[in-house]
């Protein structure tokens, strides 16, 4: 069983030393979706949603979600970021749905997976909060990290479809 970093020999919660780790690129892509009724997701891809452009206001508060990471998760540390990629697919079907990925860069000496997941989430809680007046059934689902790379654990890649 791998050890968990984030608990001292006794048990005790903490935060990681990363003090003498080096600093190297770190990426990470995270996925996540709100499935929603057909009806709804034609509000969003006319723009008559009631509050205006819901994917342009996610996008701004994915932004905003990664920068305040360490704010939110209790032992993450804070990351320089260096870019954050936001990107939206509507797809038809039943369930209807809006897929969120992003891509989290930075140069530091920790992982931005908490970052990339963070924005997704926040991301997604908009366009709950922006189409709740049309559709209060909507579902987020399937929040995950897709890759990271960079530093010492090296990358990864989920190999689930």
């Amino acid at each position: 069983m791998p050890k968990l970093t984030h608990f001292d020999a006794d048990g005790a919660a903490h935060m990681v030393e990363v003090g003498a780790k080096a600093e190297t690129v770190r990426v990470a892509v995270a996925a996540g979706a709100v499935e929603m009724s057909a009806t709804t997701l034609a509000l969003v891809r006319t723009g008559t949603a009631g509050k205006g452009d819901v994917l342009g206001v996610a996008r701004v508060a994915a932004i905003g979600g990664a920068k305040r990471t360490s704010e939110l998760i209790p032992l993450c540390h804070p990351v320089r970021l260096t870019g954050i990629d936001v990107e939206f697919a509507l797809v038809d079907g039943e369930p209807a749905r809006i897929d969120i990925q992003v891509t989290a860069r930075a140069f530091d000496r920790t992982g931005v997976e908490m970052e990339a997941l963070t924005a997704v989430t926040v991301a997604a809680l908009t366009i709950y909060d922006m189409l709740k007046a049309a559709e209060r059934g909507m579902r987020v689902v399937d929040i995950r990290l897709v890759s990271k790379s960079g530093g010492r654990s090296g990358d990864w890649s989920d190999p689930r479809p």
